[in-house]
């Protein structure tokens, strides 16, 4: 699955990213990382939480140094269910982070134009 010749891109740097995907559970030592990564990402901003380790952490459920799931933190726009999940179920995600990407952009220029 060649998700580039979609126009998707991988970004080195959150400041340049538009959507911020999760794929595991949130743990104690990764939860400020996370935190501060979508603090970084300039708004409009969609999070996909990419399987069932950060939506509801999954087998890691109890676990001592896991801290819940990722919607518990921050926001998140589209859940892409499964262990491990389809390659084409993870494209399909975030074709609909995209289209949320969108509205939140319209809706964000609505505002700016009503100020």
């Amino acid at each position: 699955y060649d998700i580039e010749q979609l126009g998707i891109v991988l970004e080195a740097s959150p400041r340049h990213a538009d959507i911020l995907c999760i794929s595991g559970p949130v743990t104690k030592n990764t939860l400020s990382a996370m935190q501060t990564v979508y603090a970084q990402i300039n708004p409009p901003k969609v999070v996909v939480a990419i399987g069932s380790c950060p939506a509801s952490c999954n087998v890691f459920a109890g676990s001592p140094v896991v801290v819940g799931p990722v919607d518990r933190y921050i926001p998140v726009d589209v859940f892409v269910p499964g262990c491990p999940p389809r390659p084409d179920a993870i494209i399909e995600g975030i074709a609909k982070a995209i289209d949320i990407l969108a509205r939140k952009s319209v809706e964000q220029k609505n505002i700016k134009e009503c100020r």
